[in-house]
């Protein structure tokens, strides 16, 4: 069974207008939705939050992308490069870090 079917209860409250506008945009600001941003605020959870993120994630894959493409073009033989493997290894390991970043947060 999943997390979210294990969410059978519900907790009503009420709040001023301002409160409820002000958890709604710090819920969108952390990627979450209002219930997870309350219930990890609750139980004293740590909220990730790193500005930015989108655009490193897409810069990111746009270097992979740019990568494959001349891992393809080498083993080709169409050009000889030197260092690919390394530069893979490099670019293998700059994601794996970002990905774990993701993972403590869990934005999406």
């Amino acid at each position: 069974m999943t997390k979210e079917k294990n969410k059978t209860k519900n907790l009503h409250i009420r709040l001023s207008e301002n409160d409820f506008e002000l958890i709604r945009k710090k819920a969108l600001s952390s990627y979450l939705t209002v219930t997870d941003y309350v219930t990890k605020c609750c139980l004293e959870k740590q909220i990730f939050v790193i500005e930015g993120i989108d655009e490193v994630i897409r810069q990111q894959k746009y270097v992979g992308n740019n990568l494959n493409q001349l891992t393809r073009i080498a083993n080709s033989g169409a050009v000889n490069v030197v260092g690919l493997d390394e530069v893979k290894n490099e670019y293998a390991k700059v994601t794996g870090k970002l990905n774990e970043i993701l993972e403590r947060g869990r934005w999406r």
